[in-house]
Parts: structure tokens; C-alpha cells; sequence
């Protein structure tokens, strides 16, 4: 029987869970949970290149905590990356394995550093931004996961982890790490239903985003206001604002509302009211059922806390296995 393959991802702890991060993200993880033998971390040491504040970094990180068990994330595949400081030691390692004009490449380098600049007087950029996809290196090969479930924004992160364990392997003469495969799964691109034209998405403001966790009124107030026709469109192609809510029907397994409103649309009976009417309705049926749970975990949360500083503890010892191996390999010293 062939062993189970390794998925590694994980998610910053900056706020509450919103519909875009769930669909494109979270709803993919619960799934492969039944498939592979998966490790979820809520990357903490990763909200802390862009400015944050410090009061609420630690608040932050478990609020996401409750939201991913609330959805179906396991707890003994969930972490919290700063309990396992191991991967800051593989990324000071793994530094040496860097170049620096690679670093100074990465797409999203640039994009937050620009927000910075243009953000106002301060414009103090971090090394640690510059050298968090080293860090995401380390979080990924330090697993020695094989698959690393990304979107398009994340490909040349997983290119230079992927180039990383190469010249590893290269320098050490052997072929410790399994170079990472990007896990391209069918995950919907949930838009703003205020503005369909960008992605949902909490720093746009919060007409754009919908809460994970909103309640039921919030909710169908939201999706009553979405934008549908927004202008011209070619012949027989849906507006932008008509496509996400289907795909926010679709996405919620309502399959067979959705070819009854495909259908509507394309015979052209579809009522916009209508198909914001089971938009609203769908999505207080998913949210409901995560609410409730979340309810009971914020009932007892000490008992969350301690399961997942367990789960922190049981995985850090596969961690602490592979930085003794790389620091054997490199030269270094193990205590």
C-alpha cells in the first residue's frame, strides 16, 4: 500500500474569515483532509512583515483557530507556526541557500512594499517581508511535504522553495528533499458583490467582503444589494455580478438550483430577485452550520486552546526530526 502523501498550507491570522477565504481555501482543505496527511498552520510569524498591531496578534491567531475547527479543520492537523520554532531555524539555513535577487523579484515583494510607500509618512519596510518566502520555504520542505495546495499568486513562492531544495540538495550531495508539487484544485474565485470587477476581499473595506460568521439578516442584506449588470456585455456572456452569484450557489453544493437558474438564464425567465433569493438562502444554510459550531467552541474555547497546543506539540517533533537531518548535512552541530 502506498504512503499517504503530505499537503502543507496555511493561513495568516488576520481577522475573521470571510466567504473568498473559505471557498477559495478552507472548504479545499477540509476535503483533502480525508485524502492526505495534512499539516494546516496559522502562520503567525507571517503577520508580522507588514505593520501590524502587537495587542492583537495573539487574539488574532486564535480567533482564526475557533474559525477553521468551526468549519471542519481538524485539530490534530492544525498548528500554530510560532510553537514551532524550528521553522525559523530552517529559514536562517535555507537563507544561505537564497539568493537575494531572487527575493527581490517575488511579485508580491513589490506589491507590499509599494502599499507601504504609498501608505503615508512611515515607509519602513521589513527584512522580514523581503524574506518571508524563505520562511514559507522552511514551512513547506520542513514537512517534507509533496503537495502545496496554491493559487496563481502563490506559484512563484512555490517555484523558489522548489529551487531552494534543489541547490540543498545539490550542495549536500543528496537528494533529501522532495521538490514540491503545487496541488491546482477546483476552487471557485468568489468576487465583491459590491464591485464584481476585484476579489473579495477584507482590504477593500467591508461592503466588499462577506463574514464567515455574519448573521443571517447581514448576510441577506448583502447579497439583496450585490451588483449584477454593471454595463455592456458580449452576447451570451453573464455580467460579472450574475456570475458570482451562481458561482456562490454552486459553491455551496446547491446543484440543483443552479441548473434550474442556468437554465432561467439562458431561456432568459431568470429574475434577479430570484436568483439573489437562493444566493441569500444557500449561504445561511452553509454559514448556519458553522455559527452553531462556533458557538460551542466559544463555550469552551480552553479546551480548543489545548488540543491544538498539543497537535502543535506532536507535529513539531516531525519538524525537529528534519532540522536535526539538515543541520547533520550541512555542517552544523545538533545538540
Amino acid at each position: 500500500m502506498a504512503e499517504m502523501k503530505t499537503v502543507l498550507s496555511g493561513i495568516q491570522p488576520t481577522g475573521q474569515l470571510h466567504l473568498g477565504n473559505y471557498f477559495g481555501a478552507i472548504q479545499n482543505w477540509v476535503k483533502l483532509q480525508e485524502q492526505y496527511r495534512c499539516y494546516y498552520s496559522v502562520v503567525d510569524y507571517h503577520a508580522m512583515t507588514m505593520p501590524y498591531d502587537v495587542k492583537k496578534l495573539r487574539t488574532n491567531t486564535w480567533d482564526m483557530i475557533f474559525s477553521l475547527v468551526a468549519t471542519g479543520v481538524k485539530t490534530e492537523n492544525l498548528f500554530i507556526q510560532s510553537l514551532v520554532p524550528e521553522h525559523t531555524e530552517l529559514n536562517w539555513i535555507f537563507n544561505c541557500f537564497c539568493s537575494y535577487g531572487q527575493l527581490t523579484r517575488m511579485t508580491q515583494f513589490k506589491d507590499k512594499s509599494g502599499q507601504v510607500k504609498d501608505g503615508g509618512k512611515d515607509e519602513f519596510i521589513s527584512v522580514g517581508l523581503l524574506d518571508y518566502p524563505v520562511l514559507q520555504t522552511a514551512d513547506i520542505l520542513i514537512y517534507r511535504a509533496d503537495y502545496v495546495p496554491v493559487g496563481k499568486d502563490q506559484e512563484q513562492h512555490l517555484e523558489l522553495a522548489r529551487d531552494i531544495a534543489l541547490r540543498f540538495n545539490t550542495q549536500v550531495g543528496k537528494e533529501y528533499f522532495v521538490l514540491p508539487e503545487p496541488l491546482y484544485t477546483d476552487t471557485p474565485k468568489i468576487r465583491s458583490t459590491a464591485d464584481p470587477s476585484r476579489k473579495m476581499s477584507k482590504s477593500a473595506g467591508e461592503k466588499h467582503y462577506i463574514n464567515l460568521y455574519a448573521d443571517e439578516a447581514t448576510i441577506r442584506r448583502q447579497i439583496k444589494s450585490a451588483v449584477t449588470d454593471s454595463g455592456d456585455t458580449p452576447d451570451g456572456k453573464m455580467a460579472d455580478g450574475v456570475q458570482n452569484l451562481f458561482e456562490i450557489i454552486k459553491a455551496c453544493g446547491w446543484d440543483k438550483e443552479y441548473r434550474q437558474l442556468t437554465e432561467d438564464y439562458y431561456s432568459g425567465h431568470l429574475k434577479y430577485v430570484d436568483l439573489k433569493q437562493v444566493t441569500a438562502d444557500a449561504l445561511v444554510s452553509l454559514t448556519s452550520q458553522f455559527i452553531a459550531r462556533r458557538q460551542e467552541i466559544n463555550a469552551d474555547k480552553k479546551a480548543i486552546k489545548d488540543q491544538i497546543k498539543q497537535s502543535s506539540s506532536d507535529i513539531r517533533t516531525v519538524a525537529q526530526k528534519t532540522l536535526r537531518e539538515v543541520k547533520e548535512l550541512v555542517g552544523l552541530l545538533n545538540v
